[in-house]
């Protein structure tokens, strides 16, 4: 939780009256000098005696242009008369328009806390967010989501001991010398953070990893079932195979400035350049330990995030691409074709951009687009990739926000493992942002744990389960750390606990698979009998609509077996006409005499008579 103080002061003529005084101009000259409050007013009773003297004595004559005549000398003790006599004496000679000036008001002060959670602003007399409800003394930095949202962080030691207990099994089946799943984590990259104080918290921010590193401490998998990996920084020329050297230059010349920006959002401190080759290096050095069978699969629990970043440019919280890194060193390690899936909210448009003419490399993404309108706006369905690699880029877009897990395990079932099945790759990468999760203040899509878990599973059973998860987005502390424990889980062979039968999308999920299905099938031919499948499905949901629409439209229309009826009912509004079958039925008007009128009358005649 995040406290802050909020001043408020008068502002007056353009310019902030401070407690301290309020500016003069001096005649014939542009200099500034400040006159204190109490030398302006003596007391309380509007005694103004020394006010004046003192004004009078502030003026350098010495410095008056010529043709200004010397004000009159005024005396110390002054009378009514005595200033309607001298009136002129009074008048201020500068430019400036004094008659809106106001006296000097006491700041007020508005307190409010940033949500640890979410980073939304609350005024300080509320004690739960008004967006997450998170407690504003939440513990989660400490335990996790295991952490009450309810609660303070004093009260919450009970719930760490029980989440220990739940899954106490995790520190006594395995050692790290046997482990199958390694994470890779350093605490050296939560020194990438925003310099720059501002109105709101940035939300990549280093409470990320403290609160999914709780997390798995609560549970005992991270110490505990899961191997650390040693951290390493990335080399140059590792950096090359994937950024251009300009842009790996840029990067690396935050490391003498205190605080930089790449884009608006994007953000550098003298560590940034440091924390990103960690977390690359982690990656590379991952992807080679799972690759060569020294462990089965693992998590990068790393930041800055990497999806973004392109061959020449960094965007979007980015720096490095973690996830372009990992599939070269797979491939150096000896993979000869590599699956990136990313679950990312956003696009990754730095990714694609690196495989877009690379066959070796099969990159599927699902998210956000909303016709271009989201955030960066790239990954459209038609964008298949380029130059004899068309098929091997895969986008998935959704049309609106509120996606939740049937629609993402209805598309994986459809779309991605059919085509990663027939592409069979090596190795597979996942990008996990965890933005789409419910609760994500950027992402405001509705994808749970569960969900999450689930896609893990489906992606773990291909060729080998050789599956390397990395960090990307999500900025719910609570989503993010409850959704890579669920991965996590996965990982290390637990059920993930979600039912696969009866998955039925929305109707907006359907609409965006078949569109995805009918681009890709060009590439991927064995996409054409669940196109044709889904297609019918599709007519159904269409005519469902259009019976639902007639329906709406007839309850606006007045029914044809209407005769004679006067015509003051024809003068009725459309909402007004509902009610006329009613009267009919409760005997209000006699249906024998009700006859159509206008539009209806002439449908009524062609249809022959009596309906």
């Amino acid at each position: 939780m995040v406290s802050e103080t909020v001043q408020v002061s008068c502002v007056t003529n353009g310019g902030a009256k401070n407690k301290q005084g309020f500016k003069r101009k001096h005649l014939g000259s542009d200099e500034h000098t400040t006159a204190s409050c109490h030398d302006g007013v003596s007391d309380d009773k509007g005694d103004i005696g020394t006010s004046g003297q003192d004004m009078t004595a502030n003026i350098n004559e010495e410095t008056k242009p010529e043709g200004v005549s010397k004000k009159v000398r005024l005396p110390k003790e002054l009378t009514f008369q005595d200033m309607y006599n001298n009136q002129d004496a009074f008048d201020d000679d500068d430019d400036e328009d004094d008659s809106d000036w106001e006296p000097v008001q006491k700041p007020i002060e508005i307190l409010k806390w940033f949500c640890t959670n979410c980073t939304m602003v609350n005024l300080d007399d509320v004690v739960h967010c008004d967006i997450c409800g998170e407690h504003k003394e939440s513990g989660i930095l400490r335990h996790g989501f295991y952490a009450s949202p309810c609660s303070p962080e004093v009260e919450l030691i009970q719930v760490e001991s029980e989440a220990r207990g739940r899954d106490k099994d995790f520190r006594s089946e395995a050692s790290a010398s046997n482990c199958s799943t390694a994470v890779g984590f350093d605490e050296r990259m939560l020194l990438h953070s925003e310099v720059e104080r501002k109105s709101h918290p940035h939300p990549e921010r280093p409470d990320r990893l403290r609160a999914i590193a709780a997390s798995l401490a609560a549970a005992g998998i991270f110490p505990g079932k899961c191997c650390p990996i040693a951290a390493r920084e990335i080399t140059q020329e590792e950096l090359q195979m994937v950024h251009s050297l300009e842009h790996i230059e840029a990067v690396k010349l935050t490391s003498q400035i205190f605080s930089s920006y790449f884009t608006p959002d994007t953000y550098a401190n003298e560590h940034s350049a440091y924390a990103a080759r960690l977390a690359s290096g982690l990656c590379a050095d991952l992807a080679s330990a799972i690759f060569y069978g020294r462990v089965r699969n693992g998590f990068a629990l790393v930041r800055p995030p990497g999806h973004h970043a392109g061959v020449t440019q960094a965007m979007g919280f980015c720096l490095h691409n973690n996830a372009a890194v990992a599939a070269l060193a797979a491939q150096i390690a000896g993979a000869k074709k590599v699956l990136i899936v990313d679950w990312d909210v956003h696009h990754g448009n730095g990714t694609q951009e690196i495989f877009d003419q690379n066959k070796s490399v099969l990159y599927i993404s699902l998210h956000r687009h909303e016709g271009g309108k989201f955030y960066p706006g790239t990954g459209a369905a038609f964008e298949v990739g380029s130059k004899g690699a068309e098929g091997y880029c895969v986008n998935i877009p959704w049309s609106r926000g509120g996606v939740g897990d049937n629609d993402y395990i209805f598309a994986f079932q459809h779309v991605v493992l059919p085509i990663a099945s027939k592409f069979a790759p090596d190795f597979t990468i996942i990008s996990a942002g965890f933005d789409a999760a419910r609760g994500d203040p950027l992402g405001c899509c509705d994808v749970t744990p569960a969900g999450y878990a689930q896609m893990a599973h489906m992606l773990s059973t291909l060729f080998g389960g050789k599956l390397l998860v990395i960090l990307e987005g999500g900025y719910n502390l609570r989503s993010i750390s409850s959704s890579a424990t669920a991965v996590i889980k996965v990982l290390l062979g637990e059920s993930s606990g979600c039912e696969l039968e009866n998955i039925v999308p929305s109707k907006a999920g359907l609409h965006t698979v078949l569109e995805v299905l009918k681009i890709q099938m060009k590439y991927w031919p064995t996409l054409s009998s669940s196109f044709e499948k889904l297609q019918s499905q599709w007519g159904m949901y269409s005519m469902e609509n259009k019976k639902k629409q007639l329906k709406k439209k007839r309850l606006f229309e007045p029914p044809l077996c209407w005769r004679n009826v006067p015509s003051a009912y024809f003068k009725l509004k459309k909402t007004e006409f509902v009610l006329l079958p009613v009267m009919i039925e409760f005997e209000l008007i006699d249906a024998s005499v009700a006859v159509p009128c206008g539009k209806q009358q002439e449908q009524y005649k062609e249809r022959g008579g009596d309906q």
